[in-house]
């Protein structure tokens, strides 16, 4: 299952440690302005190296775009680009080729193949996210002509809830992430989402329901554990007089004066903003030792070596809105092939 969408579709391919990983964007409208500069701050957000606080593994990460744009604009043909992998350090993977890494895909993905790459994880890893950014770019570009906008924020480092101002926020984070760093250790948290100016109905009533679809979308994000949306979770202490959001009718446009559903209802969205969190776990590789076992099944000690980061959150920003954006151009296109 390489490919992701119905009617916006993205398959990538690559490995971590291989010549390059890439995609191909198919169903993509013709005519839509490409703006080769936004590609490449999308995919600045996500590079690996521009932080103390990621790995640094230096990659430039550089979009080369094979076929599908002509003069500017989207031809309506599929969209093949090629991310050339630069900065692979292969030797750092060698002294655990025969082991299973704890909470890695190692062992459930050796076991269901028979082999695997085992240099940076292969397919696995989550350098094939940088695939997903450059879908997401085009996505993002194709739903501004509509004035649909979406933004992801940082709501939580590990146990702690980032308040203040964007500077508080970032020092806040920056400290924590630093802190676990040093200890050889890695931390989780939780990613929030908004989407701005989306149309009333996109999405299904039964199993196409658009936060399925954001959920699913979501859940594919390498080290993603958990997703609601709305309240979420944290509405099963509301009763249903307090989380109803109660129509009124806004000069001709019918809202809602709150928005407990988080902008979608029987899974359709309802013009309202749709905001959804993402939790994600630890990142599996650590500086320390652990126990496991090798591919004989013998127990060992395993201590990882190599550049990693220490927290995904940061980099996972423009991932987490690279697979709404998409979510949601592939419901909109749905959505204008039923009405005309």
């Amino acid at each position: 299952m390489n490919t992701f969408g119905n009617i916006f579709r993205l398959t990538t391919f690559g490995e971590s440690h291989g010549t390059a990983i890439g995609g191909v964007i198919d169903g993509f409208p013709s005519g839509i302005a490409i703006d080769t500069d936004f590609i490449r701050q999308e995919m600045n957000r996500r590079r690996p190296g521009t932080s103390s606080l990621t790995t640094q593994r230096n990659e430039a990460d550089e979009v080369q775009l094979l076929s599908g744009v002509f003069e500017g604009k989207s031809t309506g043909c599929p969209i093949g680009f090629i991310i050339r992998n630069n900065d692979a350090h292969s030797n750092d993977y060698s002294t655990m080729k025969d082991l299973f890494r704890p909470s890695h895909a190692d062992y459930t993905y050796f076991t269901k193949y028979g082999i695997r790459d085992y240099r940076g994880g292969g397919r696995s890893s989550a350098r094939e996210t940088a695939c997903r950014v450059v879908g997401g770019a085009f996505a993002k570009m194709l739903l501004k002509e509509t004035g649909i906008y979406v933004n992801a924020d940082i709501l939580q480092v590990g146990d702690t809830r980032l308040t203040g101002t964007s500077e508080e926020k970032e020092n806040t984070y920056s400290r924590i992430v630093e802190s676990v760093k040093n200890e050889g250790d890695s931390i989780g948290g939780i990613i929030g989402c908004t989407v701005k100016g989306c149309p009333v109905g996109l999405g299904e009533p039964i199993f196409g329901k658009l936060q399925a679809s954001l959920a699913g979308a979501m859940l594919s994000i390498n080290a993603a554990k958990g997703f609601d949306y709305g309240e979420g979770f944290e509405g099963v202490g509301m009763k249903g007089s307090e989380q109803n959001d109660e129509f009124f009718n806004d000069n001709g446009v019918i809202r809602t004066r709150t928005n407990h559903s988080g902008g979608i209802q029987g899974g359709i969205s309802n013009g309202e903003d749709i905001y959804f969190r993402v939790a994600f776990k630890p990142i599996a590789t650590i500086m320390k030792q652990q126990k496991t076992v090798n591919v004989e099944g013998n127990e060992t000690m395993f201590k990882a070596v190599g550049r990693h980061d220490p927290c995904v959150l940061q980099r996972a920003l423009p991932i987490v809105e690279s697979m709404a954006a998409m979510v949601i151009a592939d419901h909109l296109l749905m959505y204008k092939s039923k009405i005309n």
